[in-house]
């Protein structure tokens, strides 16, 4: 089988690339993983009980966009949250995971060349989820790598293209609240680029996986905006998950909205090569995007880990912890020598920046810097801040 050309220059996956790292080396310490975004608080009690209610559902192929309940409860919590309705029966697609969403996206709205004929290009945040690379390969798309860095508020400056990249532009992904920087876009950061948009005639792909994570005020959304200013609703698709919201990676369940074209273009995509979600679990899930207490809480435990890395890293420039998301992005010399550093005389484990970015003009933007998951329990996520602090900042 021949492995198609156009992946050739597809990055290897971030966590094989630590492992070769670290693994070879004995840790200096007991053993604390900060490495992988998963969500470690409690999830809500009531799942295990609404599984086993509805388990007969098991034995039933399940509805391919979601079912009406599911459908209902997204769009009634896109109204609370970001005052949008949205019409469930049109503008709404249950997930198998938003990863799922973010990739078959661009395989169905992603056209084979522009209206000129050129090959399109996908713009993407540097450094970036990986599938948004992925997706764009995938369709035969020029991957633009934008750097989104301190300079830049930790997001991309897309209008900052030359007018040729910008012509040939398809898809913009924007991640907000950012992985891994925790940058939040203003409502004026979501109103220029839906003008850059307009201009330019592409689709933004909000992904907003984090959203419900933050301090202070909630941030806005892509949605939200886009109706404020009159935006074309085929213009955004936003992309939502339970994982990081509700504690239930395992569950696999979020949700793509946009206008009713795109929308009904996923769904006829996903009649061929989607993987709807079981019944027991679409339940769950619209329970979960019904109930906002359990968030509520999930985020009030994040509130003070933020305290707490802000106290750790009070004397340490650049270490305060993110306005939003569950991810510290700090500042070294260089990623993989401080990952390897603090894995050999600390036995904590963290990742190098420079996986989750992509060398373009000659720099990876993520390459000064170590991502670190603030997912752990709160006295272990202290245990292991303290040795990070004292080994690496000393």
């Amino acid at each position: 089988m021949v492995f198609p050309e156009r992946f050739s220059n597809l990055p290897e996956y971030a966590f094989p690339r630590l492992r070769r790292l670290l693994d070879a080396h004995a840790p200096g310490g007991e053993v604390i993983h900060m490495t992988i975004g998963e969500p470690r608080h409690p999830f809500p009690g009531w799942v295990s009980g609404i599984i086993a209610e509805h388990a007969e559902g098991f034995g039933r192929y399940p509805p391919n966009d979601g079912t009406p309940e599911l459908l209902e409860a997204i769009s009634g919590w896109i109204s609370r949250r970001y005052g949008v309705r949205v019409d469930p029966a049109s503008r709404v697609m249950a997930l198998n995971g938003t990863r799922e969403g973010l990739f078959n996206a661009a395989i169905a709205l992603c056209p084979e060349k522009t209206a000129r004929g050129q090959v399109p290009v996908v713009l993407i945040p540097n450094p970036f989820y990986q599938v948004y690379a992925v997706a764009a390969l995938a369709v035969g798309a020029e991957p633009v790598f934008v750097p989104a860095t301190a300079e830049t508020g930790f997001l991309p400056d897309y209008a900052s293209l030359a007018p040729g990249i910008l012509e040939r532009a398809e898809i913009a992904y924007l991640c907000s609240p950012s992985n891994p920087q925790g940058a939040v876009a203003s409502r004026e950061y979501w109103a220029d680029l839906l003008d850059l948009a307009e201009k330019h005639d592409f689709r933004i792909f909000a992904d907003e996986c984090y959203s419900e994570i933050y301090r202070g005020a909630p941030p806005p959304g892509a949605l939200q905006v886009a109706q404020e200013t009159g935006a074309d609703p085929e213009r955004v698709l936003a992309f939502h998950s339970l994982s990081k919201r509700s504690n239930l990676p395992g569950l696999r369940s979020g949700f793509v909205a946009g206008g009713a074209q795109s929308i009904r273009r996923l769904r006829q995509l996903r009649a061929y090569a989607g993987a709807p979600l079981p019944l027991p679990l679409q339940r769950v899930a619209e329970r979960a995007w019904a109930d906002e207490a359990h968030v509520e809480e999930n985020r009030a435990l994040y509130a003070e880990k933020y305290a707490l890395a802000d106290e750790i890293f009070a004397d340490v420039p650049g270490c305060a912890a993110p306005r939003a998301g569950f991810f510290l992005w700090l500042p070294v010399e260089d990623g993989e020598a401080a990952a390897l550093k603090l894995w050999k005389e600390t036995g904590v484990r963290v990742l190098p920046g420079a996986y989750l970015g992509r060398e373009a003009g000659g720099e990876n933007p993520g390459r000064g810097y170590v991502r670190v998951a603030m997912v752990a329990p709160k006295d272990e996520m202290q245990r292991g801040l303290t040795r990070l602090r004292d080994c690496l900042y000393a």
